[in-house]
């Protein structure tokens, strides 16, 4: 079949969604969508059919069987076929709605028109390939943080999104009435996912710069430490990174922090301290948690 795609679906505990985003990211797969189905999740992703073979799509399988075991929980379902462009372009985005999150969000896909009459932020959202579409707990957890630490004074405060995805987090911010964002993440296709949700948001560019890297790219572009910072990923990497904040911040930085298990959540806040961090707050939804955290 010309132009055809790896349609792999993936249903498991609705605790292992985010760590089964990541598996399939690193497979190299494209179009992620999720929807909840009881206790459980059903993911779905795509991939160009010249991308892998039935024996890559088995090892696949395997690996996401042994990502459930490490973490103690049942081994997810996966299943694969072959579809043609035309339904790939649609099908990921055909259950994805308009979504109210927190108080005053709404998060509105961006081939939806906007609802009249809205008493809610309406956050425009394409999301392309990359990770953050509002419907992850742990991105609704991170913007009803926003809400908060945003509702006095936002329009000082500069802040740092690092593994930003779709830039979701960094535009509610600005949407909030955030200064200014600086936004990074180590996958081109987020970083073009952010550009363009900007434009869609109808954001000033000069207020959300973002530029493809981590920690290191982030202190060639501030002009000064961030009042802010936000990071979304897996606990894992959250712990490899704290350390590496310190030029990035001052005393006063609060950060909002999220992808992690809450059985995750003490080896993060254990580096978080031995760092000079204060986990304020912790916040659950499910499985998931948020921490807010301030210097020390």
């Amino acid at each position: 079949m010309a132009n055809s795609w790896w349609e792999i679906q993936v249903l498991g505990d609705a605790a292992l969604d985010e760590m089964i985003y990541w598996r399939l990211d690193k497979f190299g797969c494209r179009g992620t969508s999720s929807q909840l189905k009881g206790s459980s999740c059903l993911v779905s992703a795509y991939l160009p059919q010249q991308k892998a073979q039935l024996l890559d799509l088995s090892a696949l399988s395997l690996w996401l069987r042994q990502d459930a075991l490490c973490v103690g929980l049942p081994a997810p379902v996966v299943q694969w076929g072959l579809i043609d462009e035309e339904d790939w372009a649609s099908s990921w985005k055909v259950h994805w709605q308009p979504q109210p999150i927190g108080d005053r969000f709404l998060i509105n896909p961006a081939w939806l028109p906007k609802p009249e009459a809205c008493d809610r932020i309406i956050l425009q959202l394409e999301p392309g390939v990359a990770f953050g579409t509002g419907d992850h707990a742990t991105t609704q957890l991170c913007l009803e943080a926003l809400e908060m630490r945003l509702g006095e004074n936002p329009q000082d405060v500069v802040l740092a999104d690092v593994g930003c995805g779709s830039g979701i987090l960094s535009v509610g911010a600005l949407l909030l009435g955030a200064k200014k964002a600086y936004a990074v993440d180590i996958d081109p296709l987020a970083v073009k996912a952010t550009h363009e949700n900007v434009v869609l948001n109808q954001l000033d560019p000069h207020r959300l710069v973002v530029k493809e890297g981590s920690v290191q790219q982030l202190e060639t572009m501030l002009v000064e430490p961030v009042d802010g910072l936000v990071c979304n990923i897996l606990a894992e990497v959250i712990i490899d990174l704290i350390p590496q904040w310190n030029s990035i911040v001052k005393p006063s930085t609060w950060g909002i922090l999220s992808g992690i298990l809450l059985e995750q959540a003490k080896p993060v806040a254990d580096t978080l301290e031995a760092n000079g961090w204060i986990v304020a707050a912790l916040w659950k939804r499910g499985d998931w948690c948020c921490l807010n955290v301030r210097r020390s």
